[in-house]
């Protein structure tokens, strides 16, 4: 019988992870023995601490990777090398500009998530949980888990990890989009849509996961990546599970054909958390999709690429036309999000080092303008009378944003400054991030892709241009004609709410405006370092380039 013989486990290469996920059972355990005066303040303060505390954990790493190439830790199953760290301390500074939109409230004290999330929709009990206050803070541990998972995602070294990491930041997600305060329904339904899809793309990855392993005899990349360079009997096998496990990835990026949940889910979940999943989910799954092509199935390039470039090309092209034909902003960002994930895909396909090195400083970039965009959206609400209490829901309808350049200058131009990013214009991070992933693929033999990607991207600047000549060249809308038409949102109350972009308006809401609430100001402060990273990147991308380029090489 031979003895046990217990791991080794490196503990300093797993800081950030295990910073977020302790806090993360600690958030739970302040649910249960804090009492509800203090909870909200100590699960705000213990969550700022973990991800910030994650961060320094990345950067006290950073130099011996530096030096060493990375670290292999519990046997294989996770490996701290340069694209983990960049990846981790995107997701870690990502969650932690999210996490202030998410503890955000307005002054009326209301933040973005139902007081009951467990209560029917226009229920007498959610409207007594709402009128004594009721406050959901296990928000704060939720999105922990999720972000601890995410740290995990692109740091696997084999294919079990994987989909455990995938589960970790998958169910938090889940839950938390089915629980904004307004629209209850169309949250719930986005919720549903997002569970049953998610499900089915996890049994596809666990599907390919099975059949590689029959091909491989095994789950780690290193010793897949050996058996492809064997040829055998079983390449169909490989080749099929290889497709499942991509897909799999692909659905978390929204990339086509697997995007189909992204507006839904993105214009039903509460809009903080909408920002949360755009940026770090795609940073996270971006990474693993990242080291799964580069480091396990770089002997099926030739095979997989076809797959690949079809997928890109759909995702760049789809995720364009469908944008131009949006009248909700959450779903036009949503589109956008689709685009964009198709110009990441063009920087993998590159497959060389200039690819590793852009994809990751695209995903630094758009995620800070994409937090940035949806911390605006999360402040722009209707009003309907004079007063804190006249504030409803989100004025997500595009017609609502007309002359929000006129009213309130500054916000205006700071969203402006986020589309123009999304759009890739000069002297923006987008236009860095953009420059980079096409240049790198036209140097990696994928012209094409590149020239697609910037026809696509020209198509593109017509709805973000759009959007920035409505709210500073038209007139916002002020007569009954203009409130009553069916450019008005559907109505979002605390109870029932349409399911859909637009409802029939009764005369009711005639006098329904747009307005900007005020806050307690951490939604500002999340707002502000995102357009100062969009414009430093942008103005000054090299030294971020050159320090990814400097370790941006996978453990084998």
């Amino acid at each position: 019988m031979t003895d046990f013989v217990a791991p080794d486990v490196d503990w300093a290469a797993l800081s950030p992870v295990v910073i977020v996920l302790i806090a993360a059972v600690l958030g739970v355990l302040v649910e249960a023995f804090v009492p509800v005066r203090a909870r909200r303040t100590v699960q705000l303060s213990l969550a700022l601490a973990a991800l910030f505390g994650a961060i320094i954990a990345v950067a006290a790493l950073w130099s011996g990777v530096e030096d060493t190439g990375g670290t292999v830790v519990l046997g294989g199953s996770l490996l701290v090398d340069g694209p983990t760290l960049v990846l981790q301390g995107t997701i870690a500074l990502l969650a932690l500009l999210a996490l202030l939109i998410i503890a955000d409230r307005t002054e009326t004290g209301e933040d973005a998530f139902a007081p009951n999330a467990a209560a029917v929709p226009g229920s007498e009990y959610e409207e007594l949980a709402r009128r004594k206050g009721v406050r959901q803070t296990e928000v704060y541990p939720l999105v922990l888990f999720a972000t601890g998972g995410m740290l995990i995602f692109p740091a696997t070294g084999d294919l079990l990890t994987l989909f455990v990491a995938l589960e970790v930041l998958s169910l938090p997600l889940y839950l938390l989009t089915g629980m904004a305060r307004r629209r209850r329904l169309l949250s719930q339904e986005a919720s549903m849509k997002y569970f049953l899809l998610g499900a089915f793309s996890s049994a596809l990855l666990l599907f390919g996961i099975a059949l590689v392993y029959g091909y491989s005899g095994s789950l780690r990349y290193s010793e897949i990546a050996e058996a492809t360079q064997v040829p055998g009997g079983l390449d169909s096998l490989l080749l099929v599970g290889s497709v499942l496990i991509l897909s799999g990835l692909l659905f978390k990026v929204g990339a086509v054909p697997f995007h189909t949940w992204t507006p839904d889910v993105y214009q039903g979940a509460p809009t903080p958390i909408t920002g949360f999943m755009a940026a770090c989910t795609k940073a996270a799954a971006f990474g693993a999709l990242l080291r799964i092509v580069y480091t396990m199935l770089p002997g099926l390039a030739w095979d997989l690429g076809v797959v690949l470039w079809t997928v890109a090309i759909l995702t760049m092209v789809v995720g364009t036309v469908a944008a131009l034909v949006q009248t909700d902003m959450k779903r036009v960002l949503g589109y956008s999000s689709i685009a964009h994930a198709g110009f990441i895909l063009t920087g993998i396909i590159a497959l060389n080092q200039a690819g590793i090195t852009a994809v990751l400083f695209y995903l630094l970039v758009y995620g800070a303008a994409t937090i940035g965009a949806f911390g605006i959206v999360w402040l722009v609400r209707e009003r309907s009378g004079e007063g804190p209490g006249a504030v409803l829901g989100e004025a997500t309808h595009l017609s609502q944003w007309a002359g929000l350049g006129r009213t309130h200058p500054l916000l205006a131009l700071t969203f402006a400054l986020f589309l123009l990013s999304f759009a890739g214009i000069p002297l923006t991070a987008g236009f860095a991030g953009k420059f980079s992933v096409f240049s790198a693929a036209v140097e990696g033999g994928a012209w094409p892709l590149a020239l697609i990607g910037v026809l696509a991207s020209a198509a593109a600047v017509f709805f973000y241009v759009r959007i920035i000549v409505l709210m500073f060249f038209t007139e916002p809308a002020g007569t009954d004609e203009e409130a009553t038409g069916t450019a008005v949102a559907a109505p979002s109350g605390d109870g029932f709410a349409a399911i859909g972009d637009t409802a029939v308006v009764v005369e009711a809401r005639s006098t329904v405006t747009t307005t900007v609430v005020g806050t307690e100001g951490f939604a500002v402060v999340a707002i502000a370092v995102c357009a100062i990273l969009t414009v430093v990147l942008g103005v000054f991308p090299s030294p971020v380039l050159e320090l990814i380029d400097g370790v941006a090489a996978f453990l084998p």
